[in-house]
């Protein structure tokens, strides 16, 4: 394990809010590819174990709910009364709705039964003034204790946070002083230490990129007091992840078509991990006929895994068995559980959906 300690971290830069123009939660018009859908639905469920149906019932439907975005990531529910933001239009103020990202118009949208779909954030990643191309926007997207939303800056190279005024604070961006590569989807723990990712994605060359500083793709814990410590460097292209109810387990995804796996590592005392293991192996599925990669995943609180990859969401048991998936027919890049618990909503590719289980997600 490396592990920096907050003066080495630069926190002086690290945790000092900084006002960037043009951060705060938006109002922009919506881009004319946007559609809003009612009582349309789309994809099938495949059920391989009868479990599967004590989780969906089996006439569920995929309710598709907004299209026309160019890659849709990172959903994360506001539950009322927990919003991120202090000021601005009062339906910002009261929770009880959704945010994700659009990665490569550097957005966060907010949607919200009955009002629909609008950009609260915007620029969300990439707050250069050199216009790029590529995957710059925000990708993974979270909540701390406190409400405040926490997001994956692809183009800035960093986790961030925005603060209920607006403001915008750094909480890590470098590795033994080399830049990350471009965070990616991130987790926090009981204790407020953050669980995240750092494959390329975000670099316009990727792993090839000229601006690469590190050598590595690396999972990161990040302590409440500022201490940052590589967990491994062992994964090629890590992605989404996500703690067991009890906290036992970390779950990471691994987006590599060569190497598509899940794998799964016992979490010590320390907060730091152990025992890696492949939890699943879809290699073999990758292709034209199942579209997507393991991505964001999610757990119910009874420990049931729901994964995006090759096909669709897929549902294991804790034990790893597959039990179904949830095809939207589109690359899946991640999932959140919304509404009381039970309402999963998915982001596929330039899709917005969402479909009602017979599960709660762990946090409701």
């Amino acid at each position: 394990m490396n592990t920096i300690h907050p003066p080495i971290l630069h926190l002086a830069l690290a945790l000092t809010a900084v006002l960037l123009a043009g951060c705060y939660p938006s109002q922009h018009g919506l881009p004319a590819t946007i559609q809003t859908h009612h009582g349309e639905s789309l994809g099938s469920l495949e059920v391989n174990d009868a479990k599967f149906l004590t989780l969906i019932e089996r006439t569920a439907s995929i309710e598709k709910l907004v299209s026309g975005f160019d890659w849709a990531e990172g959903p994360v529910w506001i539950k009322p009364g927990q919003a991120p933001v202090s000021y601005g239009p009062l339906s910002w103020r009261d929770g009880g709705y959704l945010l994700f990202s659009d990665v490569p118009s550097n957005t966060v949208y907010r949607w919200k039964e009955g009002e629909g779909l609008s950009v609260f954030l915007k620029p969300s990643g990439y707050t250069g003034k050199i216009p790029r191309g590529g995957e710059p926007g925000s990708n993974g997207l979270t909540t701390d204790s406190e409400g405040r939303l926490v997001l994956c800056e692809h183009g800035d190279r960093r986790v961030g946070r925005l603060e209920k005024d607006g403001r915008h604070v750094t909480l890590a961006d470098k590795f033994m002083g080399k830049r990350f590569n471009s965070p990616n989807d991130l987790v926090y723990n009981a204790q407020g230490d953050l669980y995240f990712t750092d494959p390329p994605y975000g670099l316009l060359g990727t792993n090839h990129d000229v601006g690469k500083e590190l050598s590595f793709q690396g999972v990161y814990r990040l302590r409440a007091n500022g201490e940052l410590t590589l967990l491994t460097d062992q994964m090629s292209r890590p992605n989404g992840l996500a703690l067991s109810p009890d906290e036992k387990v970390l779950y990471v995804a691994n987006s590599d078509p060569s190497q598509a796996v899940w794998m799964a590592y016992d979490v010590k005392a320390d907060g730091t991990i152990t025992n890696g293991r492949v939890f699943f192996d879809v290699t073999p599925l990758v292709g034209p006929g199942k579209k997507g990669l393991p991505d964001g995943m999610k757990v119910d609180r009874d420990g049931n895994l729901f994964a995006t990859g090759p096909g669709g969401v897929f549902v294991f048991s804790p034990e790893g068995k597959h039990l179904g998936t949830i095809n939207p027919g589109e690359a899946t890049a991640n999932c959140a559980w919304g509404e009381d618990g039970s309402t999963l909503y998915l982001t596929a590719d330039m899709f917005l959906c969402r479909i009602k289980t017979r599960t709660k997600g762990k946090g409701f």
